[in-house]
C-alpha cells in the first residue's frame, strides 16, 4: 500500500474515533455548561447545527477540491475539526459549544475528501476494494472512539474532547508533511448555481417515479438518528451507566453492526433478494429496540445486539435496491440525491427525537425507542410497493 493511501486510512480512522469520543460524555458536558436537568433538546439542536453546516457547505468543498486540489480541502477540515473539539474541551458557555460545532459542520469534508483522493490516485480495478478499506477504517475508529470517550471522561469531562484535538491535530500534521495532492487543480471557475444544496432535490421531484425510494431514505436515514442522539441519554437515565458502560454499550452495537453488513449483507440478498433483506432488517431493528423500550436490566441490552445487529442488513441492500431505479447514465445524479435526503434527515429528526425524549424522561426513558419503531413502520409499505420500471430520461439542470 502507497503512503497516500496510508496517510488517508490513517486520517479516516483517527476522524472516526474523534467523532465517537464525544457521543458517550457529551450530555454531561451540556448539563455541566448549561446548569439544566434535561439536555436533551441541547443534544438535539447540536447535531443538528452540525447537518445543517454540513448540508450548506458540503457543495461549496467538494467544488473547491476539484478546483484547489483535495490536499488543501482536506487541511482545511482536520483544522476546523481540531478547532471544534478545542471549543468542547474548554467552552464555558452553550453559545461556545454551538460555535464549535458549527466550525466543524462547515468544514467537515474529510471523508468525501479522503473518498475522491481514492479516485483519483486508484485505478478501476481497485477502486472497490479500497473504498471496503475506508468503510473498514471508519468503522474501526467508530467503534475505539465511544469506549476510549466514555473511559476518559470518567477521569475528566473535558480530557476526551482534548483527546480528539490533539488525535485530529496529529490528523493535520500528518497530512501536512506526508500527504501529496492527487489532481491538477483546474482552472475554470466555480458555478454558484453548482453550490446550491438543494439544487438535486429539483430533479427528483422532475421524476415523480424516484420519490418513493427518495423518501424511503429519508425515512431510513431517520431512524438512525435516534441512536447518535438519545442513547448516551437513555443509558444514564435508564441504568445509571456511567461513561464508560455508555461507550462500551455503543461500540458492541457498533462492533455488530460492522460485522452484520460485513459478512451478513451479501449472503442475505442472494438468498432473500434486496427487498426481503430490507424487511429482514427492519424486523430485526424493531424486535430489538422493543426489546429496549422495555429492558429493566443492563445484560439485555448486550444480550439483544445479535438482534439488533441484523438490523444493519438494510442499509446496504437499500443502496443496492435504490442503484436500479435509474439507468447507468444518471447514477451521480441519483446518487446525489440519496446523500441531500440523507443530509435532511439528519437536519430534522435530532430536533424531532430529542425534543420526543423531554416528552417522555421523566415517566418512560425508553418509550423513544417504541417512536423508531414505529418511523420504521412507514418505511414498509413503501419497501413493498416499488416497482422496478426502466426510468425515462430525465432533464439535465
Amino acid at each position: 500500500m502507497n503512503r497516500a493511501l496510508v496517510v488517508i486510512f490513517t486520517a479516516i480512522v483517527l476522524d472516526a474515533v474523534g467523532i465517537g469520543l464525544i457521543f458517550p460524555i457529551l450530555p454531561s458536558l451540556l448539563q455541566d455548561v448549561t446548569h439544566a436537568e434535561n439536555v436533551a433538546p441541547y443534544i438535539g439542536i447540536m447535531i443538528a447545527l452540525y447537518a445543517v453546516m454540513q448540508f450548506i457547505f458540503a457543495p461549496v468543498l467538494g467544488s473547491l477540491s476539484d478546483r484547489l486540489g483535495r490536499r488543501p480541502v482536506l487541511l482545511i477540515s482536520l483544522a476546523g475539526a481540531a478547532i471544534n473539539y478545542l471549543f468542547l474541551a474548554f467552552a464555558p458557555n452553550l453559545w461556545m459549544l454551538l460555535l464549535g460545532r458549527a466550525i466543524a459542520g462547515l468544514t467537515s469534508a474529510n471523508t468525501s475528501v479522503a473518498t475522491a483522493y481514492i479516485t483519483d490516485i486508484s485505478p478501476e480495478d481497485k477502486r472497490a476494494r479500497r473504498f471496503g478499506l475506508l468503510n473498514a477504517m471508519f468503522g474501526t475508529g467508530f467503534i475505539i472512539g465511544p469506549v476510549l470517550g466514555g473511559a476518559l471522561g470518567d477521569y475528566w469531562l473535558r480530557l476526551p474532547f482534548i483527546a480528539a484535538a490533539v488525535l485530529n491535530a496529529c490528523n493535520l500534521l500528518l497530512a501536512f508533511f506526508m500527504l501529496p495532492e492527487s489532481r491538477i487543480p483546474a482552472r475554470e471557475k466555480i458555478e454558484l448555481a453548482a453550490l446550491n444544496p438543494l439544487r438535486p432535490l429539483r430533479w427528483v421531484f422532475s421524476m415523480t417515479s424516484l420519490l418513493p425510494i427518495t423518501i424511503i431514505f429519508f425515512i431510513f436515514s431517520a431512524t438512525g438518528e435516534v441512536y447518535g442522539t438519545c442513547w448516551a441519554l437513555w443509558g444514564s437515565d435508564t441504568f445509571q451507566w456511567n461513561g464508560l458502560w455508555i461507550g462500551l454499550s455503543l461500540g458492541t452495537f457498533g462492533v455488530c453492526q460492522t460485522l452484520s453488513q460485513a459478512f451478513l449483507t451479501g449472503p442475505a440478498v442472494k438468498l432473500l433478494g434486496e427487498r426481503a433483506t430490507i424487511l429482514t432488517g427492519i424486523a430485526g431493528a424493531c424486535i430489538a429496540l422493543i426489546v429496549m423500550a422495555f429492558a429493566t436490566r443492563s445484560w439485555m441490552i448486550f444480550a439483544i445486539m445479535p438482534v439488533f445487529a441484523l438490523g444493519g442488513i438494510g442499509a446496504p441492500a437499500l443502496q443496492s435496491l435504490a442503484t436500479r431505479q435509474v439507468d447507468e447514465s444518471q447514477q451521480g445524479q441519483f446518487q446525489g440525491v440519496l446523500a441531500s435526503a440523507v443530509s435532511l434527515a439528519s437536519i430534522v429528526c435530532p430536533l424531532a427525537f430529542s425534543s420526543f425524549y423531554f416528552v417522555v424522561r421523566e415517566q418512560w426513558p425508553g418509550a423513544i425507542w417504541l417512536s423508531a419503531v414505529v418511523v420504521y413502520a412507514i418505511i414498509v409499505p413503501l419497501v413493498l410497493g416499488l416497482r422496478f420500471k426502466k426510468p425515462a430520461a430525465a432533464p439535465t439542470i
